[in-house]
C-alpha cells in the first residue's frame, strides 16, 4: 500500500461530498494540534439518504481508486452523523442540527482551513482564525475556580472537634472555622 497522501484523499473526499450536493464542506488541517488525524473533512447532508450516499461514495471511491479502506466507521445506524476514519483522515458527514450542536469547526478553531476553491493550489492554507488571548482564558478559569470553591464552602458543614475530657469534666466541642475549610478545599484541588 505504501505511503498514503492524506491531503490528496481529504481533497477527494471533499469533492465527492460536494458532487453529492453536501453543504458547507470544510477541510481542516489538524496535524499540528492532535495525533488523532492529519485532516478532518466536515460536511453537512440534509437527509439520511444523502448521508448514506456521501459516505458510501467516499468509501467506494477510496477503495477502488486508492486501495484504501477505513480503519473504523462510526454511526452506521445513525441518521444524523457518520464518521469514516482512515487513520490520517477523518470524514464527518452530519445533519444540519448535529453540525450546529457539536460545531467541530469551533472545537478545532486553531486548525488551518485548507482552501478547496482552487483545486491546483489545494495545499494553500488560510490563516488561522483569531483565538481568545491566553490571559482572558486564565481569567475565566480563575472565576470558575472561585465560584466552585465558594459553592464547596457553603456545602461543607462545620464539624465539631472533641477535646479529651479531664478529670470527669465534659468534653468541649469547637466548630471548624470557615478559613480552615477553605484551606482544605484549596489543598484538595491542587
Amino acid at each position: 500500500m505504501g505511503n498514503i497522501d492524506f491531503l490528496k484523499l481529504a481533497v477527494k473526499a471533499a469533492k465527492i461530498a460536494d458532487d453529492k450536493k453536501a453543504i458547507d464542506t470544510v477541510l481542516l488541517d489538524v496535524h499540528d494540534l492532535t495525533t488523532i488525524a492529519n485532516y478532518f473533512v466536515v460536511t453537512t447532508a440534509e437527509s439520511v439518504p444523502q448521508i448514506n450516499a456521501i459516505s458510501g461514495d467516499i468509501e467506494k471511491t477510496f477503495k477502488a481508486e486508492d486501495a484504501v479502506i477505513p480503519v473504523r466507521r462510526e454511526g452506521i445506524s445513525s441518521s444524523t452523523w457518520r464518521v469514516i476514519d482512515y487513520g490520517g483522515l477523518v470524514v464527518n458527514v452530519m445533519s444540519p442540527q448535529v453540525r450546529k450542536t457539536y460545531n467541530l469547526e469551533s472545537l478545532w478553531r486553531e486548525a488551518k482551513i485548507v482552501n478547496l476553491n482552487d483545486k491546483e493550489k489545494s495545499k494553500d492554507v488560510v490563516e488561522k482564525k483569531p483565538v481568545k488571548s491566553k490571559t482572558s482564558i486564565v481569567k475565566k478559569s480563575r472565576k470558575v475556580i472561585k465560584k466552585t470553591v465558594k459553592k464547596s464552602i457553603k456545602k461543607v458543614k462545620t464539624k465539631p472537634t472533641k477535646k479529651v475530657a479531664k478529670k470527669g469534666k465534659k468534653a468541649n466541642s469547637k466548630k471548624v472555622s470557615v478559613k480552615t475549610s477553605k484551606k482544605k478545599i484549596l489543598k484538595r484541588k491542587k
